[in-house]
């Protein structure tokens, strides 16, 4: 069995320490990814600098009723990672946001996310191809910035919104107007941008393109910014608990059950049968020693003791019939064989239960009573050969 599984097992040991030598070497890689705090490539400090010196304050939180008890007419709430919410917690969240007068931004939401968050918004299935893409519309942050990184996620809708930097179409930058507030002349009408891709967020992309112009006039439209980013202290409903099942997402579900219908088929094609079994001669010719020497190793390799000692006893029989007179039809018939070789045989051999049990006796219990068994048989032809 360790012949057989060691291969495997090797296999194993070298995918896990290559995925942990892989997870140390990009440990950092990530690290504070979309922090407004982290100076690091994927963190987004730079943005917060700048935010900073045009007199907007940004503030950090993790927990979500701290995310919306900040939902204001003067403030601006980014959700760094939707998805990362509960149905429950996406729900409450919109909740709180709708009608506050301030302005949501949610960064690249999912199918399910975008929903809740944004009722009346579709996210596409398919990503966009270009990551750098044109605004091509009338929102005067867009026309400004110009050409963004907003590449990601696709976005449609059919509320009165600004679509913004499409691709095939569908566009990946959408600011719809919250229908439930308007303008005043201290602040400026609530609504929800909803951003397809992190990148312009990014201290290693805030200096390429228009993307730090589209971030400062998107995230500095209200003197105060709450950044909020999902942690652990977010504690879930406990009827938003939820099975292994229904953590899969629904490609995981869909892909095994296809591998489980080609398994299905495979086994199928590979067990049907077009006709009988048709022998083929050998290419070569191979020593009847050999043949025989190759099948008692495969009988002692599975024990087969008993069906060892059936061929040998069968074949002795079928050789010592002729020699007794005895048709070899009958040769497996103790009536007929046993009388005809006890009337053919003199000495200890001549004893007819002796013969019964030598020819037609219980298995060997081990492989020295085989061997022995063997001798006898030999022996007992040798005998009736004798002239």
């Amino acid at each position: 069995m360790w012949t057989r599984a060691r291969g495997i097992a090797l296999a194993l040991v070298l995918l896990l320490v290559g995925a942990v030598a892989i997870a140390v070497v990009r440990s950092d890689a990530r690290h504070g990814e979309l922090d407004p705090r982290s100076a690091d490539p994927y963190g987004s400090r730079a943005v917060a600098e700048l935010l900073a010196d045009r007199g907007v304050s940004t503030r950090v939180v993790t927990a979500l009723d701290e995310a919306r008890a900040a939902a204001g007419p003067d403030t601006t709430l980014l959700v760094a990672v939707p998805d990362l919410l509960s149905e429950r917690q996406q729900t409450g969240l919109h909740s709180a946001t709708s009608g506050s007068g301030g302005r949501t931004v949610l960064i690249a939401p999912g199918g399910a996310a975008v929903e809740r968050l944004a009722p009346g918004v579709t996210a596409d299935p398919a990503l966009s191809v270009d990551s750098t893409l044109a605004p091509a519309c009338d929102l005067p942050a867009a026309r400004r910035a110009g050409n963004a990184d907003t590449g990601g996620i696709r976005y449609s809708t059919h509320l009165e919104a600004d679509a913004c930097y499409p691709s095939r179409r569908l566009a990946t930058l959408l600011r719809i107007p919250d229908p439930s507030t308007k303008a005043s002349a201290e602040a400026a009408p609530g609504d929800t941008v909803v951003l397809g891709a992190r990148d312009i967020l990014f201290n290693n992309h805030l200096d390429e393109h228009g993307n730090a112009s589209l971030a400062l006039q998107l995230l500095g439209s209200r003197d105060h910014l709450v950044w909020y980013l999902p942690s652990l202290s977010d504690l879930p409903d406990p009827d938003d608990e939820r099975g292994f099942f229904d953590l899969l997402p629904s490609g995981w579900l869909w892909g095994t059950l296809q591998l489980l219908i080609a398994a299905v088929l495979a086994a199928l094609w590979r067990a049907r049968r077009l006709g009988p079994l048709v022998p083929e001669k050998l290419p070569v010719a191979i020593r009847a020693s050999e043949t025989v020497e190759g099948r008692a190793r495969l009988y002692r390799k599975a024990n087969a003791r008993e069906r060892a000692a059936t061929a040998l006893r069968s074949a002795t029989r079928t050789r010592l019939a002729p020699l007794v007179g005895v048709p070899v039809a009958q040769a497996d018939s103790p009536e007929s064989l046993l009388p005809a070789l006890s009337a053919h045989l003199h000495g200890a051999h001549g004893d007819g239960q002796t013969l019964h049990t030598l020819l037609f006796g219980p298995p060997p219990g081990d492989d020295a009573a085989l061997i022995a068994l063997a001798d006898q048989l030999d022996a007992l032809e040798r005998e009736v050969r004798r002239p």
